[in-house]
């Protein structure tokens, strides 16, 4: 028998707002700016700098390859519209378990981004051997 989230307790902070974003991508309140959240699942992270793309790997086989993979894959994404996300500041990515005050202390993720508003778009695709979930950041 499976849960829904009406079933489930209501979780505390900011990984319980976080757990609250339904499909790939959404954005919390993360008190002095919007946060970006990654939805669906827990997945292994990347960014590519050269495409503007987050790399969320569900399952596949080799880290080493994304670059190339992801080139080949991107013009047949079936991309769906995110938010409009604001960045005014440094950008870390790490997990919401972790509050923001333990993140030095965590596993994280520094992206270096120009500060302006971003349309974020998401998209699922696959391959023989890869299962990704890709998170497009395109500057306005």
């Amino acid at each position: 028998m499976g849960w829904n989230a009406a079933q489930l307790p209501r979780q505390e902070g900011d990984y319980g707002r976080a757990y609250e974003v339904e499909g790939y991508v959404g954005q919390i309140d993360g008190g002095t700016s919007q946060a970006l959240v990654l939805g669906d699942m827990p997945a292994r992270t990347t960014f590519l700098p050269q495409f503007n793309v987050l790399v969320r790997e569900i399952a596949g086989d080799d880290e080493a390859e994304l670059p190339d993979l992801v080139a080949g894959l991107l013009p047949n994404v079936d991309w769906e519209p995110g938010p409009i996300w604001n960045v005014a500041e440094p950008v870390i990515l790490f997990d919401s378990v972790y509050d923001s005050t333990e993140i030095e202390n965590e596993e994280h993720l520094r992206i270096d981004l120009v500060m302006g508003e971003y349309v974020i778009e998401a998209g699922y695709i696959e391959t023989p051997g890869e299962y990704l979930i890709l998170v497009r950041l395109t500057l306005v």
